[in-house]
């Protein structure tokens, strides 16, 4: 038996090749990186999240105000606990005493490296 001759492929079929390789990367490379993309999904699903989330705390917080909002149109106690904690009204013969508020902890560190 003799040996089967290889040939070499013709320069029109290492182009076309090469053209098809190149064009294939470039396919692959806009799938990743481009504007919708692979990379460009994983960052709007996580962001999709953060929304979802946000929002489930937006209802919540209706919710309860919405429950506070009940309470003050149909409870007189706590139509009072408003005007005692937040206006600092008192009953007749009654003293409100108010304390300073709390420092900031950077208030502290920045008095505290004061010589």
């Amino acid at each position: 038996m003799s040996p089967v001759p290889v040939s070499s492929p013709s320069p029109w079929r290492r182009l076309l090749l090469g053209l098809l390789a190149l064009g294939l990367l470039a396919l692959v490379v806009h799938t990743v990186f481009g504007e919708h993309g692979y990379l460009a999904l994983r960052q709007q699903q996580r962001t999709l999240e953060e929304l979802q989330k946000e929002i489930g705390r937006l209802e919540q917080e209706n919710r309860r105000l919405a429950e506070e909002i009940e309470a003050l149109k149909k409870d007189p106690g706590a139509i009072e606990r408003v005007a005692r904690e937040q206006l600092k009204m008192a009953r007749p013969g009654e003293k409100v005493i108010t304390l300073p508020p709390k420092p900031d902890s950077q208030t502290n560190s920045s008095e505290a490296k004061k010589p």
